[in-house]
């Protein structure tokens, strides 16, 4: 471990990898931020309760098995700074090794029961725009914490609808209504599926892919989102 640690030392000093956030040296075993910046997180702590604000988002409009988001979403904090990083400068990284993180995190707890991960898909003309879709580079980190597979291709987005950004809950909701599809039913029947996304605010993309996945056989659901806005 000690010649890891020197060597990790050695490259770093030639080719630093900084925080994300403060911008400061990562030290071995840190990813894309630094243990200071990630302890002052606003973490939730939703998964501890199955009675939670993301929950309750989605009582009485679509069955969810369990829902979480990880961090607060604040307007001007950190964690806004992480999702724009994330969605729109290519940090790929950041999406993959906090999906990672939280992944870890979970491994005790009722998300591990899920069958299959599928993140929240992006239309391909944005994929095309874009290169990458952040859901999915969560997914990913998500994946290997969990020890469970992604599956990308069942669900679809057909239709390359405006931004849900500054629209209300109804605007949210009729901005998605209809635009997702199923590949493929028999890939996810009988399946319990763990629903990622960056971010939740109304639930509105969240109802409309619950809604899609459970056109299948006897598919369960629950939902989580790096942050809660």
């Amino acid at each position: 471990m000690k010649l890891i640690n020197i060597f990790h030392d050695f490259i770093n000093l030639f080719y630093p990898i900084r925080c994300e956030l403060c911008g400061s040296n990562l030290q071995f075993g840190e990813k894309s931020f630094c243990s200071l910046c990630l302890s002052e997180l606003p973490r939730t702590n939703f998964h501890l309760n199955e009675d939670n604000e993301v929950a309750r988002i989605f009582w009485g409009r679509v069955e969810i098995q369990m829902a979480t988001a990880w961090y607060y979403f604040q307007k001007g904090g950190s964690v806004q700074k992480i999702i724009h990083e994330l969605k729109y400068n290519n940090r790929k990284n950041i999406g993959y090794d906090l999906g990672y993180l939280i992944g870890t995190a979970l491994q005790n707890s009722g998300f591990n029961k899920i069958d299959l991960i599928i993140p929240v898909p992006l239309h391909k003309i944005q994929y095309s725009k874009r290169g990458y879709n952040q859901s999915e580079t969560i997914a990913l980190g998500l994946s290997r914490g969990l020890d469970k597979p992604v599956d990308t291709k069942t669900l679809y987005r057909t239709v390359d609808n405006p931004t849900q950004t500054n629209k209300h809950r109804y605007q949210r909701w009729y901005n998605v209504k209809g635009v997702f599809a199923l590949n493929n039913t028999e890939n996810i029947q009988n399946k319990h599926i763990l629903l990622v996304d960056d971010v939740i605010t109304t639930g509105a993309t969240i109802e409309a892919c619950v809604t899609t996945l459970m056109k299948a056989n006897n598919v369960k659901v629950s939902v989580i989102a790096l942050a809660k806005a």
